[in-house]
């Protein structure tokens, strides 16, 4: 069964932009082409796409998944790289969680400190403007 890259795009719903992007950078090997140069693809290559559009769903990041890829291509070892990748994700999600919690807290603090007067003595305008830098920032 081989298939052209809209029906890949459809099968995983990946764009075909993005499909054509994961080929340059490798993640998905080239297809062979029909002598009009159209792309096919076979199982693997949706079963590959379906599993790299899982992973950037739950972000990964295309490093991870590269190498959770090339993990894959040897499957008698032992999957502790895989664990520590999906480790290191875990951490990263709770931390950006973490950060959303305290911008929920700070901008429901600054709705309620708000009486909806005028725009010139409007309390989220003055707490955005005191505000120091952000913490990532320079």
């Amino acid at each position: 069964m081989m298939i052209t890259i809209g029906a890949l795009s459809k099968r995983t719903g990946v764009n075909i932009e993005t499909i054509r992007y994961y080929e340059r950078i490798r993640l998905v090997p080239p297809p062979p082409r029909t002598d009009s140069g159209r792309r096919l693809y076979g199982a693997e290559d949706v079963r590959r796409l379906a599993f790299i559009r899982h992973a950037r769903d739950l972000g990964f990041d295309i490093g991870a998944i590269k190498m959770m890829l090339g993990l894959q291509d040897v499957p008698e070892a032992s999957c502790e790289q895989v664990s520590r990748i999906a480790t290191d994700q875990l951490a990263a999600v709770e931390s950006r969680i973490r950060r959303l919690l305290g911008l929920r807290a700070e901008l429901t603090r600054m709705i309620k400190e708000c009486d909806n007067g005028q725009v010139a003595t409007c309390r989220i305008i003055e707490v955005l403007a005191d505000s120091p830098g952000h913490p990532d920032g320079p």
